[in-house]
């Protein structure tokens, strides 16, 4: 199989669009937060005990809808702390953040060994299965890729949908948006600077987490502790190749997912034998960098990203 064969392929496309559905709700959730003002780092952790969250609920024996309401539950929880240190009280976002990830993780590993100590191999759940939306799976090439998904990846693109709408088309949106260029202004007009962004991050959160979730209910149907792997920061940086911006972001979401579903197939061809398997591995991370690279360049970031604000001083 030669590269034009996998490209043209409907099982590639349809893999990138599965690979790139928990980077859109985790992305989509940084992307909230950024726009209110506030850099969320905690997001691979918040990611981590989203993921553990909903794969222990269905585990328990509830719904899977019921898994996802835990995931996110679980991030606005840790979002809540996070925006309580980082907006009213103002502490270093970067600190937070990475104190955020860290604490995450440590709680979800101290979860996970407490429910199930003497367990060696993660167990299973029946995961979400594919739906087939019909006469639209039929088209030929999209049809299998955007429309026999599993129902967490039509979520994925309709959270898109509604973070657009939101932001661009409501006084809501105008608001947050404001919130993130010229908080001073929202103050004037009498809005809670504070009740925003803290707004902002708990909802952002809470969507990182339920991406976090799609990969143990809608891709592995297991948990285990290095299946986030470096996506948290990998939406960080979509959110500055998309500028900011929903359609976009979603855009490098895909591209990113393209390049990761092409090097895994790339090591079944003749050139796997003769190239290290490192080396394919790298390949989407080094043509996402250059991507990012080009596009930021042109890239306006929030005016007052990471700048704290308390009303009454200029």
């Amino acid at each position: 199989m030669d590269l034009l064969d996998i490209l043209l392929s409907a099982s590639f496309w349809a893999a990138a669009v599965r690979i790139a559905s928990p980077l859109i709700f985790a992305t989509m959730g940084e992307l909230i937060c950024e726009r209110a003002g506030v850099l969320n780092l905690g997001i691979e952790g918040i990611m981590v005990i989203g993921a553990f969250c909903g794969w222990m609920t269905v585990y328990l024996g509830f719904g899977l809808w019921f898994g996802v309401a835990a995931a996110l539950a679980a991030g606005m929880v840790f979002g809540l702390l996070h925006g309580v240190l980082t907006v009213p009280f103002g502490l270093s976002q970067h600190v937070v953040g990475l104190g955020v990830t860290l604490l995450a993780t440590s709680v979800t590993y101290f979860a996970y060994r407490l429910s199930l100590p003497e367990v060696t191999i993660p167990p299973r759940i029946e995961p979400f299965q594919p739906y087939a939306i019909p006469v639209l799976s039929d088209i030929p090439l999209l049809g299998a890729a955007l429309f026999a998904q599993t129902p967490l990846t039509y979520l994925a693109f309709a959270t898109v949908l509604v973070v657009s709408v939101v932001l661009y088309r409501t006084p809501l949106g105008l608001a947050l948006r404001a919130a993130g260029e010229n908080p001073a202004s929202v103050a004037a007009q009498g809005l809670s600077v504070t009740a925003i962004r803290m707004g902002a991050v708990i909802v952002g959160s809470g969507l990182m987490a339920v991406g976090g979730a799609f990969l143990t209910m809608s891709a592995f149907s297991s948990f285990f502790f290095e299946m986030i792997n470096g996506r948290g920061w990998i939406c960080i940086a979509l959110v500055v190749f998309g500028a900011w911006k929903p359609g976009k972001a979603l855009l490098g979401a895909l591209l990113f997912a393209a390049f990761d579903a092409l090097q895994i197939r790339l090591q079944q061809t003749p050139l796997g034998a003769l190239v290290p398997y490192q080396i394919f591995l790298m390949v989407p991370y080094v043509l996402s960098i250059l991507a990012l690279v080009l596009m930021s360049r042109r890239a306006e970031i929030p005016a007052a990203l990471m700048v704290p604000f308390n009303k009454g001083e200029r």
